[in-house]
């Protein structure tokens, strides 16, 4: 399996697993820790998204995109555009939200944040797998992977 393959199977896998613990977090927690968490959990679902349409994304770049687009649809929010499709639908509700919360946006970074450091140890890891004698760290794979 070619690194592109494996980084879309394994960010398919990772993103399942992100919804599940998204949806799971609201029912079995209460109050900020099922809130909050949830929408770091989002923030980690769109990092996975990014990792999924460009495999070969660093981290701190997908990080980035994550907490941006993320920050964009609280931020759109304020406008009143989410509110009425997400009292018709649960789906709309999850994906938008309805009312804008600002420290929801810190949350955002935090589960952005944690996504782009599991990204770059995971990273890390093949390449140390991988490392031959010889050859820098960096240069496994014919890319720059960072020190």
């Amino acid at each position: 399996m070619g690194v592109v393959a494996r980084a879309r199977t394994v960010a398919g896998v990772v993103g399942v697993g992100t919804v599940v613990a998204g949806l799971g977090v609201r029912v079995v927690a209460e109050g900020d820790l099922a809130k909050y968490g949830g929408v770091a959990l989002y923030a980690v679902l769109v990092y996975v998204l990014v990792v999924l349409a460009a495999p070969r994304v660093r981290p701190v770049v997908a990080g980035a995109v994550a907490f941006a687009f993320s920050c964009a649809v609280e931020l759109l929010q304020l406008s009143g555009v989410t509110a009425g499709p997400a009292e018709r639908s649960v789906i709309v509700r999850l994906v938008l939200g309805s009312t804008f919360n600002a420290p929801d946006l810190l949350w955002y970074a935090v589960g952005a944040a944690l996504a782009a450091s599991a990204h770059t140890w995971a990273v890390g890891r093949r390449a140390a797998r991988e490392h031959r004698p010889g050859v820098p760290r960096a240069a496994v794979g014919g890319r720059w992977r960072g020190p």
